[in-house]
């Protein structure tokens, strides 16, 4: 064999490795990530094959699966009371990728998930039969607060406090999942939705946090009991009305001038909603005892899993005096979510403690076997004292019995609770939102609640939580409580 004859066959054999070495990678370090891809057909065949496991509300199934017909994706997913349901199950999609408890669970409802399969399925390399989601989800106080917030802009959600089961989660305007179900009608849908101003596919009731106003007192005088600024919230405290912002000529004023809100006490000041009040109490404790106690309310946690991850419920650092006041009323930079304002309510409901909020029960598989149980799962924490709890509870049902907050009344239970309207757009140029949180018990059962109202048909003079946000609230109590 001559020298060019050799270097050539040399030549061609690095161009064979080169070839084995190439198609080597591709198949075991680059396959699965092509697999894996969205834009792999294959794995929306796969995935609509046959149909979805399901979730399930109180024993019942919410979703289901129905034949196609001329197309490759022989299955679409169904939905039962869509748009009452859209904020807890989010959607299935032939088209666009799964959201909400769908997307989280979208291993297990479609089979692939490595804790479903048997021996079989294993060696047989085939999907494992779907399983399902079981949510805390109430149907009747779900329904209440969906028909309540009717066609107003708005969120709502339910607590046990007890347990942490989520009871509800309603966001409106809500939308229909079905209509993304199809590949073939999405993208009409899609568009619709996507360009609705009122933004149906945003959760308002986790995932779009807006300034809680006076909701956020009861964290301050959370702070201020805990810390020992006060004793007792039946204390006279040292609050002139109107109340001059630190640092600046500007007087902070409240929304009633015949309110007694002039060193008022505690409970007086939370029964008229003072400001003054409030915001020398956030400038005496000052934006680290602020901080620190909203913090263990849950506030700057970007990890707050219901699964569905909740966007951050904030409270600022790094203010300066009078911005440090303004917090005190749940304004500046602070802001919060439905479901935050709904764990204050439900920790001072029970006794001081928070139960980790979540709203799925269980997951198992196609025959009902376990394979989480996050129940059993839930953690507790101690937010504040007992005590505290025990005062702050008195303290709200005053706000209901005989202050802003009297639309929230319910004949036989217990409710406390507190309105709030806080400022929206730049110089308060929008309309207000319009806030209620609260707790109801009767015998052995409690709930906790809150509700955002961002919009309604309401003048903007009549926009309160107590006309707009109370009566929804107390729907869904009555509803919980009736279990």
């Amino acid at each position: 064999m001559n020298k060019t004859i050799r270097r050539t066959s040399v030549f061609v054999l690095l161009l064979v490795f080169a070839l084995l070495a190439r198609a080597t990678w591709v198949q075991f370090y680059d396959g699965q990530a092509l697999a894996d891809d969205t834009d792999n057909r294959r794995n929306a065949i796969e995935t609509y094959s046959s149909p979805l496991g399901n979730i399930i509300v109180a024993g019942e199934a919410i979703t289901g699966s129905a034949k196609t017909t001329g197309s490759d994706l022989k299955y679409k997913r169904t939905y039962k009371d869509g748009e009452l349901y859209a904020a807890v199950t989010g959607y299935a999609s032939q088209a666009y990728a799964p959201t909400q408890l769908e997307g989280i669970y979208q291993d297990l409802l479609n089979g692939t998930d490595s804790r479903l399969k048997g021996v079989m399925d294993t060696v047989t390399n085939q999907r494992a039969e779907p399983g399902n989601v079981i949510t805390t989800i109430d149907p009747d106080v779900q329904k209440a607060a969906y028909e309540a917030l009717g066609d107003k802009l708005g969120a709502a959600v339910a607590i046990d406090p007890t347990t942490g089961q989520i009871l509800a989660v309603v966001s409106t305007p809500s939308y229909d999942p079905s209509s993304l179900t199809d590949a073939n009608t999405a993208g009409s849908a899609w568009k619709k939705l996507t360009t609705d101003s009122d933004k149906p596919l945003t959760n308002r009731a986790l995932r779009q946090p807006v300034a809680p106003g006076s909701t956020f007192k009861l964290v301050v005088a959370a702070a201020a009991l805990e810390n020992g600024l006060y004793d007792s919230v039946d204390e006279k405290t040292d609050s002139p009305d109107p109340y001059t912002l630190p640092g600046t000529t500007t007087d902070l004023n409240n929304e009633s001038a015949s309110a007694p809100c002039e060193n008022a006490t505690i409970r007086v000041a939370l029964q008229y909603s003072c400001n003054n009040v409030f915001a020398k109490m956030a400038y005496n404790l000052g934006q680290d005892k602020l901080r620190a106690m909203a913090e263990k309310f849950g506030f700057n946690d970007s990890e707050q899993d219901v699964p569905v991850r909740a966007y951050t419920s904030v409270y600022p650092s790094d203010m300066d005096d009078s911005s440090t006041a303004l917090t005190g009323i749940g304004q500046f930079d602070v802001t919060a979510t439905p479901l935050q304002m709904a764990m204050v309510s439900a920790a001072l409901a029970n006794d001081g403690k928070m139960v980790s909020p979540h709203m799925v029960s269980q997951i198992t598989d196609s025959g009902g076997d376990v394979l989480q149980d996050y129940d059993s799962e839930a953690s507790t924490e101690q937010v504040v004292s007992s005590g505290t709890a025990e005062q702050l509870r008195s303290a709200m049902q005053t706000v209901v019995e005989d202050g802003t907050g009297t639309n929230a009344q319910i004949a036989g239970a217990t409710v406390g609770g507190k309105t709030g309207t806080a400022q929206h757009g730049e110089n308060n140029s929008e309309t207000p939102y319009a806030w209620f949180t609260s707790y109801a018990e009767s015998g052995d059962k409690k709930v906790a609640v809150a509700v955002l109202v961002e919009q309604s048909d309401a003048a903007r003079s009549e926009v309160s939580g107590n006309g707009l946000a109370a009566p929804v609230a107390k729907a869904m109590m009555k509803a919980a409580l009736k279990k």
